[in-house]
């Protein structure tokens, strides 16, 4: 790639009527002033200032802010760019807080593919909410949670430059979400669950599937779980800790409400009696016999849903399926899903369906339990058939 040539002017100060000269790489202009030497270079279409007592020292300082503009270490001010103030911002404010691998990826995933192409060129101070707003409105129709996490990122990049004097105004402040849909967990069908619970019976990821749809477990709180927090005394699964999404390091629960207290269906426990291992051995290991991380735990799915896809009819031609008749939006969530839709059914109170799921906050557990189903409102209407037999009295006041 041929780098942008440098244009410098030499302003010597002490010269009265001196002529211009050249010096490669440089197209010079001596100008005479004061006992000071300026020079001034471009890069990449910026401006940029030193001075010193003698040409050596001018041309020093310049080479140096060069180099800092080539790494983005630009001088703090509403001149620089938005990519060097993402730089910037991400290195102060976020990679030293503790967050995760996925977190800190998510910031640049969004900035790369969506924030830069449009306005990373721009200087901070030249940035208005209609080039915010433009970057909304072209992921109108995407996912919620994708739309939300970039009005995030703006408005956390910007917020802080208006916060540090940078620039004079917030032009994220008064972002407005373009429309969205909202990307939601199902229950599996009546089909699906019939051919997981036969596949479950001897398929390798078996007893994790089954798992996850008879305790509503997180994906990363299976990958925690030891032998020795399975309680066959007390017929429940003690849910203490998770691997961490994206770091992979073995931690705390979500939230507090995570830990909890699972009781275990009978044909759970008769499972996991007959694959019980030493105490504080993986419940789950690998095939090395080593603890799940999300790539395995991944591989694993990959593997079980494969299967489920032949077994419920896939065309396949030389081992490769060619024609899925399972569908794309079936994940390991979908069970946990499905094991809240089950208490609902079941009639189990919204509250203990919140402690067994784990929940922080009971509107989490509220989505689930008001998602429509038609097996439920079938149930419920037969419920007013039995109850009104003989006509149903009406209240008057």
């Amino acid at each position: 790639m041929t780098k942008p040539r440098h244009f410098c002017a030499l302003l010597l100060y002490h010269t009265p009527g001196a002529q211009a000269i050249e010096h490669h790489p440089w197209r010079c202009e001596i100008v005479s002033e004061y006992n000071y030497i300026v020079k001034t270079a471009r890069w990449n279409g910026k401006k940029h200032y030193a001075r010193g007592k003698t040409e050596l020292e001018a041309m020093t300082k310049l080479a140096e802010k060069i180099a800092q503009a080539k790494r983005g270490e630009e001088t703090l001010g509403g001149a620089m760019t938005v990519d060097a103030w993402y730089k910037q911002w991400k290195a102060t404010y976020k990679d030293h807080k503790g967050l995760t691998p996925k977190s800190l990826g998510m910031y640049d995933e969004k900035y790369r593919g969506y924030v830069k192409p449009a306005i990373g060129h721009l200087r901070l101070q030249d940035v208005r909410d209609v080039h915010l707003q433009k970057i909304l409105n072209a992921e109108a129709g995407r996912s919620s949670s994708h739309v939300k996490k970039i009005r995030l990122l703006l408005k956390e990049l910007f917020r802080r430059a208006r916060q540090s004097r940078l620039i004079a105004y917030d032009p994220a402040e008064l972002l407005e979400l373009p429309a969205m849909t909202e990307g939601r967990r199902r229950s599996i069908t009546d089909q699906e669950r019939a051919a997981i619970l036969d596949l479950a019976k001897t398929h390798r990821a078996g007893l994790w599937v089954l798992t996850l749809l008879y305790t509503g477990m997180r994906p990363g709180e299976t990958a925690a779980l030891t032998w020795a927090d399975i309680d066959f005394d007390a017929n429940e699964i003690h849910v203490h800790a998770a691997r961490e999404s994206g770091s992979g390091k073995i931690k705390g629960t979500k939230t507090e409400a995570g830990q909890r207290d699972i009781p275990m269906r009978t044909e759970l426990r008769q499972r996991l009696l007959a694959a019980r291992g030493k105490p504080f051995s993986p419940v789950f290991p690998t095939q090395a016999g080593n603890p799940q991380n999300e790539n395995s735990l991944r591989r694993l799915w990959t593997g079980f849903k494969r299967d489920l896809d032949i077994a419920m009819g896939a065309g396949v031609y030389r081992n490769q399926i060619i024609r899925s008749v399972v569908a794309p939006d079936l994940t390991p969530y979908c069970l946990r899903h499905t094991f809240c839709s089950d208490l609902q059914r079941a009639g189990v109170p919204l509250n203990v369906a919140k402690e067994l799921m784990g929940h922080a906050d009971i509107q989490t557990t509220a989505n689930i339990y008001t998602h429509r189903d038609s097996a439920t409102l079938h149930a419920n209407i037969a419920k007013l058939d039995y109850g009104c037999k003989g006509g149903c009295k009406s209240e008057t006041g």
